[in-house]
Formats: C-alpha cells, structure tokens, sequence
C-alpha cells in the first residue's frame, strides 16, 4: 500500500486513541465534580422540602425556601435527579453557602460511578478493537511489502 494509507491508518489510530482517551478523562473528571459538590453540600448542610418544576432531559428544575424566607430556583438544576416528576415535593440537601447547589436528599456521587464507569467501558470495548485491527493492517502492509518489495525505478 502506499505511503498515503499507511499515513491515514497512523492518524485513523491517533484520532480513536485521542478520543477513548479524552472521554474516559471527562468520565473521571465529571466523577470527582461530583465528589467534589457532594463534599461541599456536606461541609455546610441544609435541608429544605423543594417542589419540581420541570423535569427535562438535562436538568431538573426545583424551588426551595431557606429557613431565611429566601426563596431558591437552582439556575443548573438538582443534583441526582432520578425518577423525579413534576408537582412532586421532595426533600433536599444543599450548601447553605452556595444554595443554588443542591442535591435530592439521601443521593450522593456514588449514583454517577454506574453510568460514568459503563461509558468508559463501551467506549474501550469500541475503541480496543478498532486499535487493534488498525495495528493489524499496517503489520500486514509492512509484511507484504516486505515480501514483494516495489522494483526500483532505474535511474536515467
């Protein structure tokens, strides 16, 4: 094969490589996110009754009353928002310094370790494969042409 297919099998291998690699670093970053509100939640805790919202595919929308009168509508959602529905009223967590970070009562980060870590895994059992059958065929460009090798131009 020529040099143009063995360069795009090259940059083929980086990119899926590249890829499977930027997605397990997102996974892990969004687990220790997670960690990281859960611990601030944690640090300052405050408990309310919220109302839900809306209940969309990205977020969760609830409103809360603090004990100050104040009444909160987290921009971003709640946190752990699983089988939640509109008009229900639900019990929360949130960091009394920060109370648009809130969080269902009871739910933690360890409820993301099942969906992040089952990404990564697809994402390998993909990307492992197509790695390997990219290798595969280079090794086999590099075998037959190092069984027939391409007659030298003569020089003129």
């Amino acid at each position: 094969m020529t040099a143009k297919g063995e360069r795009a099998r090259r940059i083929a291998w980086r990119v899926a490589l590249g890829v499977a690699s930027l997605i397990t670093v997102l996974c892990i970053t969004l687990l220790f996110a997670a960690i990281r509100n859960d611990d601030a939640i944690a640090a300052q805790l405050g408990t309310a009754t919220a109302q839900v919202d809306s209940v969309s595919f990205d977020r969760t929308i609830i409103h809360y009353e603090t004990p100050d009168g104040i009444v909160h509508s987290p921009s971003n959602g709640v946190l752990y928002p699983a089988g939640l529905v509109a008009g229900q009223l639900v019990r929360i967590e949130y960091d009394t310094s920060d109370p648009e970070l809130a969080r269902v009562a009871g739910r933690s980060a360890a409820l993301t370790v099942l969906p992040l870590g089952t990404t990564i895994l697809i994402t390998w059992l993909v990307a492992g494969p197509l790695l390997w059958w990219i290798r595969l065929q280079n090794s086999r460009v590099k075998a037959e042409t190092a069984e027939n090798p391409e007659p030298a131009e003569a020089a003129a």
